[in-house]
């Protein structure tokens, strides 16, 4: 069984006991959380893809912990103005463990 869900603004493709890193969501360590927009639903025969959600849908996952993200340099120059920028960023992350799918 899998099932598409839609958190940060992206879409993730997840099965029960997948890890994954997902922008920051709030809570504490070691808490539950469900995610309710969940946009199609196969357990191997049949597939349920909702409009734009699925209705009393939801993904019951485990938060594992927050961390930062790889650190991305970026640099701006244009030329003949003098004009040098040089930028960093690094985005906060939470990483879930998926328990459960609930159809």
């Amino acid at each position: 069984m899998y099932a598409i869900v839609k958190t940060g603004g992206k879409q993730y493709t997840i099965k029960e006991g997948d890890i994954l890193d997902v922008e920051k969501l709030e809570g504490e360590a070691d808490s539950t959380l469900e995610l309710t927009d969940v946009l199609l639903i196969s357990d191997g025969e049949t597939m349920t893809v909702g409009k734009p959600n699925i209705e009393g849908a939801k993904v019951i996952a485990k938060l594992v912990a927050h961390k930062r993200g790889v650190k991305i340099n970026g640099y701006t120059f244009k030329p003949k103005k003098n004009v040098h920028r040089r930028y960093g960023h690094r985005q906060s992350l939470t990483t879930l463990q998926i328990e459960s799918i609930v159809a």
